[in-house]
């Protein structure tokens, strides 16, 4: 079973983030572990239903809602969060983005090898029509670390490589 959110709250997160292990990220203890990739989908859902229950952000699954994505990573980095602080928060936003690519650029969600998570650092990613793998929970905690508007999201999809043209999926 994946993570389940815990309540919205700002300790660490800044902007309204949950954080800590009941977060929307890998969970710690013996009997929980990272979700997979049949489950990053429910927990972009997950993100999505709790973010905008209280607040009226445009998360709709858009390559402009990746817009918002970079703006609420400035807002953990302004609230002072420390990655390890913000690591359940970033999962979740890693999760919004690759549903973002699954949804508009053709991807699906995949498991890692051994030798990708070893490459990515991260148990799954997202596979191009072309059959290029990208890693956007990578690109989530790389814009946190670096704070760049160059790193932005939304940058990152507009010249993505292997990205099928004009793919719609109804929202969930």
């Amino acid at each position: 079973m994946f993570a389940v959110p815990a309540p919205l709250d700002s300790r660490g997160g800044g902007g309204g983030f949950p954080t800590g292990a009941k977060g929307w990220g890998p969970m710690t203890t013996a009997d929980e572990r990272t979700p997979g990739a049949a489950e990053m989908p429910a927990c972009a859902r997950t993100f999505v239903t709790r973010v905008t229950a209280r607040n009226r952000l445009p998360l709709d699954y858009s390559t402009a809602s990746l817009r918002v994505v970079d703006f609420l990573i400035d807002g953990l980095r302004k609230g002072g969060a420390d990655q390890e602080r913000a690591r359940s928060a970033l999962f979740a936003l890693g999760a919004y983005v690759g549903e973002v690519l699954v949804r508009r650029a053709g991807a699906t969600w995949v498991d890692f090898d051994a030798e990708q998570r070893a490459y990515f650092g991260q148990p799954v990613g997202v596979r191009m029509p072309d059959g290029r793998v990208w890693n956007p929970l990578g690109r989530v905690h790389n814009r946190f670390r670096a704070g760049d508007p160059e790193d932005s999201l939304q940058t990152f999809y507009l010249t993505l490589h292997g990205r099928a043209r004009r793919v719609r999926r109804a929202a969930a």
